[in-house]
């Protein structure tokens, strides 16, 4: 069972809901529990907190305590001994003087959830402290670890340790009532008592990780009550060791009332384990604890904790992973959870028609498939949690952050870095890196289709005759087409359908022997296949027969929703899951597929049961990763066996911190067939810019989108400008594929006519061009984390105009600009050129070059700023404006690879 404090919340299904209110209720709900009125911090005036005072963490960092103003610490790098300017002294993270910056909370939890879509709030918060006292900071060494200190050390550790302690709490509201240590007293010794007092201790320890981490912890006590006018900083006894995570709360308290209930109780009646039941200790806890009738009984242990520290009023925040609305986000309360990004996303009109068919299913600014409670800022600070509990990061105050988690712990790290690409580097060095992409997945285009075997063989024709460097083909239905209310979809039976698909081997084999792949589909659910005459394995039933699947409350296969039938999820805690599914991958790549989507992994339901018994909240957030995982497990064994040349590749579009460890490539989902701002054309480069700040730096769209709505009322059809722009934008991310839509015949293809193939081909032949710089940046994505496609905020980060870009324009690298034109009937767009480094950059097309200051050539300079200056450039169907640097062989290189492609 799992502790108060990771019980599963109160969980509402609106799978089935007709109609909806198109206006959901916006969550999280307000992080900052007090209004403005922050929680004062306090210390001991008579100890040696009264004096400021520095503290070593490790050899290279040190915590700085300033007792003026109400007391604050920092967190900074130890100086050269040459002393100066010292960018390593920099202040990593501080808080804000007089503000408390440890606290906590008892609070119910509230979920919706509907088809992948999931929204978390607080309940009622019933124990809240209100302020917060720091009793000691001390630094801990090897030899005080031994002595019994309160600190799991290791051979790894790096002494010495800080520890910081104190109390949080508060007095409670109400004064005519009490605490349960008058419940012993007696009505005349509650009557002499003063306000009840809630309070617990708390443990903040700061650890050197590496040269430029530190990581941090933060553990709270039980909450006790206790009576009287004592200041409620004032700390209780002190402790030894730190709590225990999972320890029940209200234990303490049913000792305590144990001896005065059995007295009362009948002698034929007996207490279970000699402890009262819950109902009989509510009846006895001080109002307003105690719950009604109609109430969940009240949380018994502290599940949130707040952090709260300083930012400046200018400091810009980036990351928080893949984003698809925002690229900077002070001013903007964060949620950090797995789910379906939405239809829309607050685009109308058809976020309006998404929520009012399918609860929440449009979506918000936030909703994103792979988020990461990760920032990095203008000012040169980053930090990270770590562990799977939700969270929320509020920047909604301009003088500081608070991160709300939810959990009755906290760990995380705070990294050290004079750049972006430094900090990103030392983020990806802890949470994981993708490998190196076998070369034949970014050698030419992956095309991706549907239709069969004869289908393929004409569109390979096709691309032939014009010339067109392919990869690989993608094959989406290879397992089949079934007719539902929504149109035609897969049958998630992962196996070949051989009517769909005849001659499969076949077609494998031939596309393999012209250097081309075969790539296909795959996702962490499956259905019942008894409507599917030609299935020759029913693999919904090996699994459920193996309990293998995700479990709900009665112990049955959870069944869950999606678009037009049921699915059941593998239970990837479960080891022979984990076995089983590769058993699977490893059939599809004996007959020669090379690679594969692996879709999904965001829809772990969130009162789910799970072999390992954990919370499935974290779970939640955890199960992109476990999915992951999995593929990547097998193919690094495909590979072991097969060698480096016939290497496998799949994509994810679902993920979490740590998902680029075990991903090798991601895809950003579904996005609207939309010139939209919030998902269509531009989303998606703003989901491929802010995931490259955030650890993701292999990533790459649909060209054209994904989602098409064709109803008499509601249109959005793929045009041909729109998928001729997208293909411009995509021919400069690591890979290069094509989709047809959700509904093709609604679209624009590819092939649907002379142009949109020659366009194809030159976008081909332009993404052909410059493979072998791409080969040298994902090996760089491999060895420091840094994205292949880049926000400028990476290399000029000082720039204000840079912090201000969201989808204008990106770096391939640090040699390429590209401004895609996003905007429908436009031939020109706005360019704007950092200077701060001296760099020039050259025109691909014209030969112009923009730098200096200043523009050669004809047309107009735009307004000058700081660092750089605007300029309108011409961007034609088939010329996107794309620059080179001046003097960069690989800017010469590309420019000459395009002329023998016949591009110039």
């Amino acid at each position: 069972m799992p502790s108060p404090a990771t019980a599963k919340p109160k969980t509402t299904k609106k799978h089935n809901a007709r109609l909806n209110n198109p206006f959901p209720r916006a969550v999280p709900a307000a992080a900052f529990r007090n209004g403005d009125a922050a929680p004062p911090l306090s210390f001991g005036p008579f100890s040696k907190l009264a004096h400021a005072h520095d503290y070593p963490v490790g050899s290279r960092f040190r915590l700085s305590w300033n007792p003026s103003l109400g007391g604050a610490v920092s967190l900074a790098g130890v100086p050269s001994s040459s002393g100066g300017g010292d960018p390593r002294s920099r202040v990593m993270w501080e808080t804000i003087p007089g503000v408390a910056f440890v606290s906590a909370a008892s609070t119910t939890t509230e979920a919706d959830e509907c088809r992948g879509s999931f929204a978390l709030r607080d309940g009622r918060a019933r124990l809240v402290p209100g302020r917060q006292s720091v009793d000691r900071i001390r630094s801990l060494y090897r030899c005080d670890v031994e002595a019994g200190a309160a600190f799991e050390a290791s051979d790894q550790t790096r002494f010495p340790v800080l520890l910081i302690t104190g109390v949080v709490s508060a007095k409670k509201a109400d004064p005519a009532s009490s605490c349960c240590c008058g419940l012993r007293a007696g009505r005349r010794a509650k009557a002499r008592a003063g306000k009840p007092i809630l309070s617990a201790r708390y443990w903040v320890f700061l650890e050197e990780k590496s040269d430029t981490q530190v990581s941090f912890s933060v553990k709270i006590a039980d909450y006790q009550w206790s009576c009287g006018h004592a200041d409620p900083s004032s700390p209780p006894p002190a402790a030894t060791t730190a709590p225990r995570p999972h320890r029940i709360n209200i234990l303490s308290l049913r000792l305590r009332l144990a001896g005065r209930l059995h007295r009362s109780m009948s002698k034929k009646k007996k207490l279970s384990a000699g402890f009262p039941a819950q109902e009989e200790v509510s009846a006895l806890l001080p109002p307003p604890e105690r719950a009604s009738a109609d109430e969940e009984a009240r949380p018994e242990e502290f599940n949130r904790v707040f952090l709260t520290y300083a930012s400046e009023r200018d400091e810009r925040f980036y990351g928080f992973g893949e984003q698809f609305s925002c690229m900077e986000f002070k001013g903007r309360r964060v949620p950090v959870l797995v789910q379906e990004q939405g239809i829309g996303r607050g685009d109308q009109p058809i976020t309006f028609a998404a929520n009012l068919l399918s609860y929440r299913s449009g979506g918000n600014w936030s909703t994103t498939y792979a988020p990461s409670p990760f920032y990095l800022t203008s000012k040169m600070r980053s930090l990270y949690l770590e562990g799977y509990d939700y969270s929320i990061f509020d920047l909604t105050k301009p003088d500081r952050v608070q991160i709300q988690v939810y959990g009755n712990s906290v760990q995380g790290r705070i990294l050290q870095g004079e750049s972006p690409t430094e900090l990103i580097t030392s983020y990806t060095g802890s949470t994981g890196r993708p490998p190196v992409l076998p070369r034949w997945i970014t050698s030419g285009a992956v095309v991706g289709m549907q239709g069969g075997t004869e289908a393929v063989r004409r569109v390979w024709r096709q691309l032939q005759d014009h010339d067109v460097p392919v990869s690989a083909f993608w094959l989406q239905d290879w397992v089949g087409q079934r007719k539902t209310a929504i149109g035609s979809q897969l049958w998630w039976n992962w196996e070949v359908d051989d009517d769909h698909y005849a001659g499969w081997k076949d077609l494998i084999r031939d596309l393999r022997r012209d250097g081309v792949r075969t790539m296909t589909y795959c996702n962490p659910c499956l259905v019942p296949m008894g409507e599917k005459g030609n299935a020759r394995r029913h693999l919904y039933e090996e699994a459920k027969e193996l309990g293998i699947l995700v479990r709900d409350e009665a112990g049955e296969p959870y069944m869950m929703p999606n678009t037009a039938f049921d699915v059941a999820m593998l239970d990837f805690t479960n080891p022979e899951a984990s076995s089983w599914f590769k058993g699977i991958l490893r059939g599809m790549a004996d007959e020669g597929v090379s690679g594969w989507m692996a879709d999904f992994g965001e829809g772990l339901p969130l009162d789910a049961r799970l072999h390992s018994g954990e919370d499935p909240v974290a779970a939640h957030n955890r199960y992109p990763e476990l999915w992951a995982r999995v593929n990547r497990e097998f193919a690094d064994e495909w590979k072991s066996e097969a060698g480096e040349e016939d290497g496998l590749v799949f994509f994810v579009r679902a993920g979490f911190r740590e998902s680029s460890r075990w991903a090798m490539l991601f895809w950003e989902g579904d996005q609207m067939v939309s010139w939209q701002a919030n998902d269509g054309i531009k989303s998606s480069v703003v989901g491929l810019l802010s995931g490259g700040l955030s650890g993701i730096p292999l990533n790459h769209s649909d060209a054209g989108g994904y989602c098409t709505v064709d109803l008499p009322l509601l249109r959005y059809r793929r045009s041909e400008e729109l998928l001729m722009r997208w293909m411009e934008v995509n021919a400069f991310t690591v890979v290069f594929r094509t989709h047809e839509g959700n509904k093709p015949g609604s679209n624009c293809q590819f092939y649907s006519n002379s142009r949109t193939l020659a366009h194809f081909a030159r976008c081909a032949k332009i993404y052909k061009a410059w493979e072998f710089y791409r080969v040298q940046l994902v090996k760089e994505a491999a060895e420091k984390g840094l994205p292949v496609a880049r926000h400028l905020f990476l290399h000029y980060p000082e720039d204000r105009r840079v912090q201000k870009l969201t989808y204008q324009q990106f770096l391939v690298g640090t040699e390429m600009l590209v401004v895609p034109v996003l905007d429908k009937g436009r031939t020109a767009v706005t360019a704007y050129f950092p200077t701060s480094d001296g760099g020039s950059w050259r025109h691909v097309w014209t030969g112009e070059e923009f730098g200096g200051g200043h523009r050669s050539g004809h047309g107009s300079v735009g307004e000058a700023t700081v660092h750089g200056f605007e300029a309108e450039v011409s961007a034609d169907v088939g010329c996107p404006a794309v620059f080179v640097r001046v003097g960069s062989p690989v800017g010469e290189r590309f420019v000459r690879n395009l002329r023998d492609l016949g591009v110039i």
